[in-house]
């Protein structure tokens, strides 16, 4: 599904102050399955996310998507990608405050274009599913932590994407909302999306539901022990 081929990321490039956050990453990330990128702050981790979905590009090195070699896309076609391919959900929400729940699911649709009723009554049944109609007309300011939650997931499937990709979704969540979040990625996955997280969280990466933990530190893998599950 997603094939990183030596991906190196350096930052302030020839400059005193460069930094390299990836140093030569290779990895296969199969469709339909739950992974979380496990380290600590500074270990490469949310860089990474960011190449997988085509927010940033790599220095060096090479991205496949499914059959086709992403790499050298100009952006026009990297956003198209990002948009119809790539549902986001942000560790710090991101919703737009005086906007209503139902808009705020609605924004990442409006470049794709369609019909504003059919786009409405996709967001209204995806809210549904999430328990926040009766939250559809608030502000998202007005909402809690956890609705707020609800509203980015729905955000990020608004436009039918097959593949999550969640930055530290829990992070800003007590035990109780970061359990429910787990439940709902258990319902992605049910039903064939494509599930990509970084966490430290031991509620998320030690979950029956996440298929495959890749620890990082200093931009690189840490293989796994042997006899270990990483």
């Amino acid at each position: 599904m997603i094939e990183l081929k030596d991906i190196h990321k350096a930052f302030n490039a020839g400059r005193e102050n460069e930094f390299h956050a990836l140093k030569g990453i290779d990895l296969h990330l199969p469709a339909q399955r739950v992974t979380a990128f496990r380290g600590p702050s500074g270990s490469g981790k949310t860089t990474l996310l960011s190449i997988i979905g085509c927010l940033s590009r790599p220095t060096s090195g090479r991205v496949r998507l499914g059959d086709r070699d992403i790499s050298g896309l100009p952006e026009r076609f990297l956003t198209d990608i990002r948009r119809q391919t790539f549902g986001f959900i942000f560790q710090q929400f991101n919703l737009i405050r005086g906007l209503s729940a139902q808009e705020n699911v609605m924004l990442p649709a409006y470049p794709l274009g369609g019909h504003w009723r059919t786009l409405h009554e996709r967001a209204e049944r995806l809210l549904g599913d999430l328990r926040l109609s009766h939250r559809r007309a608030a502000a998202v300011e007005h909402l809690s932590g956890g609705e707020q939650q609800r509203v980015a997931i729905a955000r990020a499937l608004i436009n039918d994407p097959q593949i999550i990709i969640a930055d530290e979704p829990t992070a800003n969540l007590d035990s109780a909302l970061a359990l429910e979040f787990m439940a709902i990625l258990e319902r992605l996955h049910g039903i064939g999306k494509t599930v990509i997280l970084t966490s430290h969280d031991p509620l998320v990466v030690d979950s029956a539901i996440v298929h495959q933990v890749i620890d990082m530190r200093d931009g690189c893998i840490v293989p796994p022990l042997p006899g270990g599950d990483g």
